[in-house]
């Protein structure tokens, strides 16, 4: 009963950085109303009233749609028995809040993971919805074809234990990084693919676990600390001493 949308086809974007030079990067998105730029409706707005966009399935559960919308892909099974694979197209300009932190600053939860945050959902439906539209932020998809990974950011389709987001305001995508992990232990060289509304700082990095129940079950969990170092040609880094 849940919809998956496309693009809608009122939703724009502006990028700042062609009016000031300051702002350059910075984008907003919004649809016009009149004569006026207005901001696109949140996330409860949506979810009372349909976007003018295309529906590409429609899912059972709800609250799968809602982390599908915080992963940014997801592949969809169908009656038929064929897999619709579904990738990031567009959002609507507002900002990520994540639900586990919520839930925690209301006491529902002590420790906030993929499993504990659906447990609850589930085990609370009447609450489920008002609280998922805590998080403002919603993401429009487009059908992918069927090889490959989900494309991220840099335009290239993701590799499992390969593939890290960042944040795109500090790094470039395309580098090398070298990551170390503790709980799971990770050791080895990533490179920089994608990026999401969550991911802010310099010491911050979100691994590509792949998709499927063992995917899940590793990537859900995962608050790990570690290092990671960044891997540039000797003229680059000295330049940049």
């Amino acid at each position: 009963q849940t919809p998956v949308y496309g693009k809608p086809t009122d939703l724009l974007s502006a990028d700042l950085g062609a009016f000031l030079p300051e702002l350059k990067g910075k984008s907003l998105h919004g649809r016009v109303e009149g004569d006026k730029f207005v901001p696109y409706p949140d996330r409860a707005a949506l979810e009372k009233t349909a976007p003018p966009a295309p529906v590409l399935a429609y899912v059972h559960d709800p609250v799968d749609v809602f982390f599908m919308h915080i992963q940014g892909s997801g592949r969809i099974a169908l009656d038929d028995g064929t897999v619709l694979r579904v990738g990031y197209d567009d959002q609507n300009g507002r900002a990520y809040v994540p639900i586990g932190r919520v839930l925690k600053q209301r006491g529902e939860l002590t420790e906030v993971t993929m499993g504990t945050i659906r447990e609850w959902l589930a085990a609370h439906p009447t609450e489920a919805q008002a609280v998922m539209n805590e998080n403002p932020s919603y993401i429009f998809f487009r059908t992918l074809g069927q090889e490959g990974g989900p494309i991220g950011a840099q335009g290239v389709s993701l590799t499992p234990l390969r593939s890290i987001a960042v944040d795109k305001s500090l790094f470039a995508y395309g580098m090398p990084f070298y990551l170390q992990t503790q709980t799971p232990a990770l050791n080895r060289l990533m490179i920089a693919q994608d990026t999401g509304g969550a991911i802010k700082g310099p010491v911050r990095a979100d691994v590509f676990w792949g998709y499927g129940p063992q995917a899940e079950a590793q990537a859900g969990p995962m608050q790990s600390k570690g290092s990671y170092w960044i891997l540039l040609p000797n003229t680059v880094a000295a330049a940049l001493q």
